[in-house]
Protein backbone atom coordinates (compact mmCIF):
# COMPACT_ATOMS: atom_id res chain seq x y z
CA UNK A 1 0.00 0.00 0.00
CA UNK A 2 1.17 3.52 -0.80
CA UNK A 3 0.01 6.68 0.93
CA UNK A 4 0.46 9.54 -1.53
CA UNK A 5 0.46 13.31 -1.15
CA UNK A 6 -0.22 15.10 -4.42
CA UNK A 7 0.56 18.76 -5.11
CA UNK A 8 1.22 21.01 -8.06
CA UNK A 9 1.98 24.61 -8.89
CA UNK A 10 3.80 25.45 -5.66
CA UNK A 11 5.66 28.25 -7.45
CA UNK A 12 8.34 28.35 -4.76
CA UNK A 13 6.11 27.79 -1.71
CA UNK A 14 6.44 24.76 0.57
CA UNK A 15 5.21 26.05 3.91
CA UNK A 16 4.03 24.68 7.25
CA UNK A 17 0.45 24.25 5.98
CA UNK A 18 1.62 21.86 3.28
CA UNK A 19 4.08 20.10 5.57
CA UNK A 20 1.40 19.48 8.18
CA UNK A 21 -1.07 18.07 5.64
CA UNK A 22 1.58 15.95 3.94
CA UNK A 23 3.38 14.74 7.08
CA UNK A 24 1.63 11.33 7.27
CA UNK A 25 2.14 10.36 3.60
CA UNK A 26 4.79 7.92 2.36
CA UNK A 27 5.75 9.97 -0.69
CA UNK A 28 4.86 13.18 -2.49
CA UNK A 29 4.02 13.53 -6.15
CA UNK A 30 4.47 17.01 -7.64
CA UNK A 31 2.80 17.72 -11.00
CA UNK A 32 5.05 20.59 -12.04
CA UNK A 33 5.77 24.28 -11.56
CA UNK A 34 7.94 23.82 -8.49
CA UNK A 35 9.00 27.43 -8.94
CA UNK A 36 12.55 27.01 -7.72
CA UNK A 37 15.03 24.20 -7.32
CA UNK A 38 15.19 25.15 -3.62
CA UNK A 39 11.46 24.42 -3.29
CA UNK A 40 11.91 21.04 -5.01
CA UNK A 41 14.87 20.26 -2.72
CA UNK A 42 12.83 21.19 0.39
CA UNK A 43 10.05 18.82 -0.64
CA UNK A 44 12.55 16.03 -1.44
CA UNK A 45 14.20 16.48 1.97
CA UNK A 46 10.79 16.28 3.66
CA UNK A 47 9.51 13.10 1.93
CA UNK A 48 10.49 10.92 -1.04
CA UNK A 49 9.49 12.87 -4.15
CA UNK A 50 8.37 12.03 -7.66
CA UNK A 51 7.91 15.10 -9.83
CA UNK A 52 7.88 16.61 -13.29
CA UNK A 53 8.83 20.08 -14.40
CA UNK A 54 6.22 22.63 -15.42
CA UNK A 55 6.09 25.39 -17.98
CA UNK A 56 7.19 28.00 -15.40
CA UNK A 57 10.17 25.99 -14.15
CA UNK A 58 13.65 27.10 -15.14
CA UNK A 59 16.49 25.06 -16.53
CA UNK A 60 17.76 24.26 -13.04
CA UNK A 61 14.52 22.41 -12.18
CA UNK A 62 14.35 20.86 -15.67
CA UNK A 63 17.84 19.44 -15.15
CA UNK A 64 16.61 17.49 -12.11
CA UNK A 65 13.04 16.55 -13.13
CA UNK A 66 11.68 15.10 -16.39
CA UNK A 67 8.86 16.40 -18.57
CA UNK A 68 6.74 13.36 -17.72
CA UNK A 69 6.88 10.27 -15.53
CA UNK A 70 5.36 6.85 -16.07
CA UNK A 71 5.48 4.45 -13.12
CA UNK A 72 3.53 1.91 -11.06
CA UNK A 73 2.39 2.61 -7.50
CA UNK A 74 0.24 0.35 -5.34
CA UNK A 75 -0.50 -1.85 -8.32
CA UNK A 76 -1.71 1.01 -10.55
CA UNK A 77 0.02 2.53 -13.58
CA UNK A 78 0.49 6.29 -13.35
CA UNK A 79 1.32 8.97 -15.92
CA UNK A 80 2.29 12.42 -14.65
CA UNK A 81 2.70 15.47 -16.90
CA UNK A 82 2.29 19.15 -16.03
CA UNK A 83 0.03 20.30 -18.88
CA UNK A 84 -2.61 17.65 -19.37
CA UNK A 85 -6.17 18.78 -19.80
CA UNK A 86 -9.27 16.68 -19.16
CA UNK A 87 -11.32 13.95 -20.85
CA UNK A 88 -12.34 15.16 -24.29
CA UNK A 89 -9.95 18.13 -24.01
CA UNK A 90 -6.47 16.71 -23.51
CA UNK A 91 -3.41 18.64 -24.55
CA UNK A 92 -2.04 16.96 -27.72
CA UNK A 93 1.20 15.83 -26.04
CA UNK A 94 -0.76 14.44 -23.07
CA UNK A 95 -3.18 12.62 -25.34
CA UNK A 96 -0.34 11.00 -27.29
CA UNK A 97 1.28 9.78 -24.05
CA UNK A 98 -2.04 8.56 -22.65
CA UNK A 99 -2.80 6.65 -25.85
CA UNK A 100 0.70 5.11 -25.92
CA UNK A 101 1.06 4.26 -22.20
CA UNK A 102 -2.58 3.53 -21.17
CA UNK A 103 -2.24 4.63 -17.51
CA UNK A 104 -4.88 3.90 -14.91
CA UNK A 105 -4.18 7.26 -13.23
CA UNK A 106 -3.30 10.44 -15.13
CA UNK A 107 -1.92 13.26 -12.97
CA UNK A 108 -1.51 16.79 -14.26
CA UNK A 109 -1.34 20.35 -12.96
CA UNK A 110 -1.10 23.73 -14.69
CA UNK A 111 -4.75 24.86 -14.51
CA UNK A 112 -4.64 25.76 -10.78
CA UNK A 113 -8.08 24.10 -10.60
CA UNK A 114 -8.61 21.00 -8.46
CA UNK A 115 -10.38 18.26 -10.44
CA UNK A 116 -10.75 14.52 -9.93
CA UNK A 117 -12.72 12.81 -12.67
CA UNK A 118 -13.06 9.58 -14.58
CA UNK A 119 -12.24 9.17 -18.23
CA UNK A 120 -14.61 6.29 -18.90
CA UNK A 121 -13.48 5.97 -22.52
CA UNK A 122 -9.93 5.18 -21.37
CA UNK A 123 -10.82 3.55 -18.03
CA UNK A 124 -8.59 6.09 -16.28
CA UNK A 125 -8.81 8.42 -13.29
CA UNK A 126 -7.70 11.99 -14.05
CA UNK A 127 -6.37 13.96 -11.07
CA UNK A 128 -5.33 17.60 -10.95
CA UNK A 129 -4.56 18.72 -7.38
CA UNK A 130 -4.99 22.41 -8.17
CA UNK A 131 -2.39 24.88 -6.93
CA UNK A 132 -0.58 24.54 -3.61
CA UNK A 133 1.27 27.83 -3.94
CA UNK A 134 0.21 31.43 -3.45
CA UNK A 135 0.98 32.78 -6.95
CA UNK A 136 -1.65 32.69 -9.67
CA UNK A 137 -5.30 33.47 -10.23
CA UNK A 138 -6.69 30.79 -7.89
CA UNK A 139 -8.36 31.97 -4.68
CA UNK A 140 -7.83 28.78 -2.66
CA UNK A 141 -4.68 26.68 -2.28
CA UNK A 142 -5.30 22.94 -2.55
CA UNK A 143 -3.54 19.61 -2.04
CA UNK A 144 -4.63 15.96 -2.04
CA UNK A 145 -3.66 12.80 -0.25
CA UNK A 146 -4.90 9.27 -0.92
CA UNK A 147 -4.04 5.61 -0.64
CA UNK A 148 -3.32 3.18 -3.47
CA UNK A 149 -3.56 -0.48 -2.57
CA UNK A 150 -4.01 -3.59 -4.67
CA UNK A 151 -4.91 -1.63 -7.78
CA UNK A 152 -7.46 0.57 -6.01
CA UNK A 153 -7.35 4.22 -5.02
CA UNK A 154 -9.23 5.16 -1.85
CA UNK A 155 -9.45 7.49 1.16
CA UNK A 156 -8.85 10.60 -0.95
CA UNK A 157 -8.74 13.80 1.11
CA UNK A 158 -8.66 17.41 -0.06
CA UNK A 159 -7.16 20.21 1.97
CA UNK A 160 -7.76 23.88 1.23
CA UNK A 161 -6.16 27.05 2.52
CA UNK A 162 -6.78 30.70 1.72
CA UNK A 163 -4.06 32.33 -0.33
Amino acid sequence: MAYIGLISDTHGVFDDNLKSFLSPVDEIWHAGDFGTVQCADSIAEFKPLKGVYGNCDGYDVRADYPEYLSFVSGGMSVLMLHIGGYPGRYDPKARALIDRLHPQIFVCGHSHILKVMNDFKRDMLVINPGAAGVFGFHKVRTALRFRIDGGNIHDMEVCEWDK
